[in-house]
C-alpha cells in the first residue's frame, strides 16, 4: 500500500469525536509549523527523499503525505500522490500566491493568517488574491439570446430564424 493511501486510510479511519478532534489538531499543529518554517525563508527550495524532508519537517512519512496532498497544487511543479514512496525524490518549491489563494480556498484561516506573510506578500498583493479568490466564487450565467437578437453564431440572422429554430 502507498504512501498516500495509508495517508487517506488513517485520516478517514473510523474514530469518537474526542478522538478526531485530537487526531486533527495534532496534525494542524504540524501543519502550521511546517508552514511556519517554509514562509520564514521563502527563497530556500526544500528537496530531497521524501523520508529526509518528513524527518526535516518533524513528521513520519505517512502524515508528511497528507501534508504534501495539501501544499501539492501550490508547488511549481505537482507531485504524483498516489506514487509517493519513502525514497521518492520531492521538490517543495512554492508558488507563494497560489498558496495563499488555496489557503483561502481551504477556509484555512489559520493558515493564511500566519503573521510570517507579512514579510513574503504586501497586504495590497494579499487583498488582491483575496478578491480574485472570492470572484471565483461567483457564478455567473451567461445572457442567452432573446428571438430577436442577433444570431451569435455570426452567420447575421436573426436568432430566431438560424440557430434558435
Amino acid at each position: 500500500m502507498g504512501l498516500y493511501s495509508q495517508w487517506r486510510e488513517l485520516a478517514d479511519q473510523e474514530r469518537n469525536q474526542e478522538q478526531h478532534k485530537a487526531f486533527w489538531n495534532e496534525y494542524f499543529d504540524a501543519e502550521t509549523q511546517n508552514y511556519k518554517s517554509i514562509l520564514a525563508e521563502p527563497g530556500l527550495v526544500r528537496e530531497g527523499k521524501l523520508t529526509e524532508l518528513a524527518e526535516q519537517f518533524n513528521m513520519d512519512s505517512v502524515q508528511f503525505t497528507g501534508f504534501l496532498d495539501g501544499i501539492n497544487t501550490s508547488l511549481v511543479r505537482e507531485l504524483d500522490l498516489e506514487k509517493l514512496k519513502e525514497t521518492t525524490p520531492v521538490k517543495l518549491e512554492i508558488d507563494y500566491e497560489k498558496l495563499y489563494f488555496n489557503m483561502h480556498k481551504a477556509k484555512a484561516n489559520w493558515l493564511y493568517e500566519l503573521p510570517e506573510w507579512d514579510g513574503l506578500l504586501s497586504e495590497e498583493k494579499r487583498a488582491e488574491i483575496l478578491r480574485e479568490y472570492r470572484a471565483s466564487l461567483q457564478f455567473v450565467r451567461e445572457r442567452t439570446p432573446s428571438r430577436n437578437d442577433p444570431c451569435p453564431c455570426g452567420s447575421g440572422k436573426k436568432y430566431k430564424k438560424c440557430c434558435g429554430k
